[in-house]
């Protein structure tokens, strides 16, 4: 899979204490990427677009 032409965001639940506690994503096509923004060379995630609603969905209710 290429991510090099995905736009990356920043997620709206990332910290913004300026601690760098930040997570990016992408819509990458059928999967979502997801990336530490501190590193980002380094690997990336990727959720089936299905799994990743089921993820935020739960993360938001709690």
């Amino acid at each position: 899979m290429d991510l090099r032409d995905v736009v990356w965001r920043k997620s709206t639940r990332s910290s913004g204490g300026g601690n760098g506690d930040c997570v990016e994503v992408a819509d990458a096509g059928e999967v979502v990427a997801v990336r530490d923004s501190k590193d980002r060379s380094g690997p990336v995630l990727t959720f089936p677009r299905t799994a990743w609603r089921t993820f935020v969905d739960g993360a938001t209710r709690h």
